[in-house]
């Protein structure tokens, strides 16, 4: 039994989630509802209803639906659909999946359609289309966010393809399909559609074996990835030990690769702890290279370590602060003669070694102050011996 298909809303009012847009108030649903609706383009996660809102607004308004997938879209197509319009009264639905594809070429197709109203042009994508489509393009439309479905409306969507089904769903088995489908009603419902192919008595062990790692979710691919490496980059540098192992098991979990995870470790090791453990930059460079080398799923454990060790490490921006003070002097013209003495022609350098490992000579023509150390962790020692050495 094909549970999407069959539970796919016929009308506003069928809809599971978007509240915020087909709900009784909500102004997008007002639009649909006086035929006032103008070009739009869904975006969100997979499995959220995009396709299916277009199809309910075509529905409500009462027009013809034509349905185009980017990916496979020829211009001639389209020309067609709209020849075919030109004299009507009620201009048709256009609607284009996968609309962060479209070429430049087939996005100006679209301009002068948009421009005349000669069809409501209506696209989704899983990525914000603010990005793929060109000024012109968004300038002359709306663009409408579907978020994952909540674990609420998972629930109450399964419910209905169950009274639809002869098959039995066990407590733990529809736990399991509500939360490993990661907001993504389609997920969800394919997975049921799975396992009722297998045994009519569906149990979370038949589940786990079709589907043994929970999907991801987010707002969209793109905006998931950043986001999950936004919120593990700042739970290790505030040091909060449960967050940080918690957006690791995310990232691991929902694809992200063990190399991009090691990059970034290495440079937190800098940026964020820096001098007050110089040691967490040796810990983090080893990860990166033993993550190379093994992979998953023993990588996990390494990238584990290097996280809550760069958790706990106390912090200091020491270093990146000093780098980006001096290179805007650079940048803002500061450019100052290189003093004789430590050119290479060593025209009255003193070798430091010759004398205990310091002394006082000049190594800049004018004075600058780019470096503040701090006092944390071993960076305490390392201004401390500092201090002691600008006494001489």
């Amino acid at each position: 039994m094909d549970f999407s298909a069959l539970l796919r809303p016929k009308s506003l009012d069928d809809f599971v989630g978007q509240t915020h847009l087909v709900a009784k108030d909500a102004p997008f649903r007002t639009l649909v509802e006086k035929n006032a609706l103008g070009h739009s383009f869904f975006y969100g996660p997979a499995g959220v209803g995009k396709t299916s809102l277009a199809r309910v607004v075509a529905k409500e308004m009462g027009v013809d639906f034509y349905e185009f997938n980017a990916t496979s879209l020829k211009v001639e197509e389209l020309r067609k659909v709209f020849s075919r319009y030109q004299n009507a009264l009620l201009k048709p639905v256009v609607f284009i999946d996968e609309v962060h594809r479209l070429s430049k070429n087939q996005q100006e197709v679209l301009l002068p359609v948009m421009e005349k109203n000669e069809a409501l042009i209506l696209g989704a994508s899983t990525s914000n289309p603010y990005y793929s489509l060109t000024s012109a393009i968004r300038s002359r439309s709306m663009l409408f966010e579907l978020r994952a479905l909540s674990e609420e409306e998972l629930n109450s969507l399964l419910d209905k393809a169950l009274a639809a089904c002869e098959c039995v769903v066990e407590g733990e088995a529809k736990r399991y399909l509500v939360k490993s489908s990661g907001g993504d009603a389609r997920a969800m419902l394919k997975l049921l559609e799975f396992a009722a192919n297998v045994n009519q008595t569906i149990d979370a062990t038949l589940l786990r074996s079709l589907r043994p790692t929970s999907l991801g979710r987010g707002t969209s691919e793109a905006d998931e990835h950043y986001d999950l490496i936004s919120a593990f980059i700042k739970s290790v540098r505030g040091s909060d030990v449960d967050a940080s192992i918690y957006y690791l098991a995310r990232m691991i979990e929902e694809g992200e690769s063990a190399d991009f995870i090691a990059r970034r470790l290495v440079i937190l090791a800098s940026e964020d702890i820096g001098l007050a453990n110089p040691q967490a930059l040796n810990l983090a460079a080893s990860t990166l290279t033993a993550v190379s080398s093994i992979g998953f799923p023993e990588a996990r454990i390494v990238l584990a370590e290097c996280t809550l060790y760069l958790a706990a490490s106390p912090k200091s921006n020491t270093a990146y602060n000093a780098i980006n003070a001096a290179q805007k002097a650079v940048r803002n013209g500061d450019l100052l003669q290189i003093p004789p003495n430590i050119t290479h022609n060593n025209e009255g350098y003193l070798y430091p070694h010759d004398f205990g490992g310091y002394v006082k000579q000049n190594y800049m023509t004018q004075r600058r102050s780019f470096v503040q150390f701090k006092e944390n962790g071993y960076e305490k020692k390392i201004k401390e011996w500092f201090e002691q050495i600008k006494k001489l």
